[in-house]
């Protein structure tokens, strides 16, 4: 048998991370690989006691189907947290519940991209991202991340020759950088793109998980009925649930709706009932703050160790929240090649190469902080210092 695949399978890219996973499944290998919350956190006796009040009180109701945009008060509950922490207003109606934020990606694809449409995306760029909408065969056109955001310089030149639909963009605390737009530099995206007819899809997956410094408005904030705002659970509770979120103007919200209705209907409506009940039985902004303070102590302790260990010519962000630093080796040297020698070394990270849609960052990784305690990050640092530095000496 030939199978006839899409021929738009030949250009949507393989998940590297997943790929990773499978490497580090090995307990001896200390991963820096996944983006993965640490699970110590996650609030499983009151989870447990939330799906057991849901399931006693109401089950039959909780185990029926629901409405495609998902659960009326866990809607109202978003909207009411994105004015209390960011002071962005936020209509219930608008906001569709999704299996975590991935999803909102690929429905944005759907509803947006047609085979070679323009896309301004962030270099480095989420690889979620870029495997979703690949999908859909767009043009992507890369816009360089600075320290404080992206080089407005080329967005405006990228809006201007290209028009993108879209421009896709992690404001705090970026995947896989770290980075986080300034207040001015949200200011002048916001006039940017308010110039042009591109959307911005604003991914807002790492947006509670700020341990320095005050939180800042949403680049959407300043561009009325011009963001798409997408969130998730899985930082924040836990990704095993599968749970996310996006808002959008109403016109969006009506096409994202009718995409979601052919891809599964309507999102787990038990788990909207369970994660509903936690949220309303729980102190989330407790919770947060221990999840803040873990991750604080443990990307203080990554970048100490990289600072102690790695050759001075390394170069790293140091980001104020989120899960991920961005490490920037010597021109010429292979990330690709030294994952190989670190595998050995029983450590693993991410290699840059995959969160570029064009020219590649060879010489660049991903570090992830907050799935590792104190004792692993000392260690997986120091061998991967080790493997970076048997890696010079060829």
């Amino acid at each position: 048998m030939k199978y006839r695949f899409a021929s738009r399978m030949e250009k949507t890219p393989r998940s590297f991370i997943r790929e990773i996973l499978k490497v580090t499944l090995d307990p001896e290998i200390i991963s820096f690989g996944g983006g993965l919350p640490n699970p110590a956190l996650f609030p499983v006796e009151a989870l447990v006691e939330a799906a057991r009040d849901v399931l006693t009180e109401d089950g039959m109701s909780a185990l029926q189907y629901s409405t495609t945009e998902g659960y009326l008060p866990l809607r109202e509950y978003i909207a009411t947290r994105y004015l209390k922490r960011t002071g962005l207003s936020l209509s219930p109606e608008n906001i569709l519940i999704t299996n975590g934020s991935q999803q909102c990606l690929d429905l944005i694809g759907k509803v947006f991209i047609n085979k070679e449409d323009p896309v301004a995306i962030e270099r480095p760029g989420y690889l979620g991202a870029i495997q979703a909408f690949s999908l859909y065969e767009p043009e992507f056109h890369d816009v360089p991340l600075l320290e404080d955001g992206p080089d407005t310089e080329i967005l405006s030149q990228v809006l201007e020759r290209y028009s993108p639909k879209l421009f896709y963009g992690v404001p705090n605390f970026q995947n896989p950088s770290g980075i986080s737009y300034s207040g001015e530099k949200r200011h002048e995206v916001a006039e940017i793109l308010s110039e042009h007819d591109t959307l911005f899809i604003e991914d807002d997956a790492y947006g509670e998980l700020r341990f320095r410094g005050e939180d800042l408005p949403l680049v959407s904030s300043y561009l009325p009925g011009q963001g798409v705002v997408t969130g998730s659970f899985s930082k924040i509770i836990a990704p095993g649930m599968r749970m996310g979120w996006i808002a959008a103007p109403p016109e969006v919200s009506e096409q994202v709706v009718t995409a979601k209705q052919a891809s599964d209907l309507h999102s787990n409506y038990l788990t909207q009932r369970i994660i509903y009940k936690f949220l309303t039985d729980n102190d989330l902004d407790l919770h947060i703050r221990h999840i803040r303070e873990v991750y604080r102590h443990q990307r203080d302790i990554m970048v100490t160790m990289i600072e102690e260990t790695f050759p001075p010519d390394v170069t790293i962000t140091r980001p104020d929240g989120g899960m991920f630093l961005w490490a920037t080796l010597p021109p010429g040297f292979s990330t690709m090649d030294l994952f190989h020698i670190a595998i050995k070394e029983n450590v693993a990270f991410v290699p840059g190469d995959p969160f570029y849609t064009s020219d590649n960052g060879s010489n660049t990784m991903r570090l992830n902080y907050s799935n590792s305690d104190e004792e692993r990050i000392v260690e997986g640092i120091t061998r991967l210092s080790k493997a970076i530095r048997m890696m010079l000496k060829n």
